[in-house]
């Protein structure tokens, strides 16, 4: 089972959260960005552009933020939250 925590966060409280499993047989890759556009649809945000620093940081620690750097549109809170807590 694959698990992706997406988090929002503003003014260091976090505001709200979802976890969105993955059992399909598919590549890491592709379970980070469904999960990732199942995140954005809930929380009804526009898809986030991944920057070297996201990709960066995400390759170490599975885990990235994306602030309002990574979004067209303007964005209410602080920064949004990527984290895998389950990968099979």
């Amino acid at each position: 089972m694959f698990r992706l925590w997406g988090k929002i966060w503003k003014d260091n409280h976090l505001l709200k959260d979802i976890t969105i499993c993955n059992g399909e047989d598919d590549t890491r890759t592709h379970k980070i960005f469904h999960a990732l556009d199942e995140i954005c649809t809930h929380f009804d945000l526009g898809r986030p552009i991944w920057l070297d620093a996201n990709i960066r940081e995400f390759q170490r620690h599975s885990k990235t933020r994306f602030s309002q750097d990574n979004f067209i549109e303007h964005i209410e809170f602080d920064h949004l939250e990527i984290q895998v807590i389950e990968e099979d």
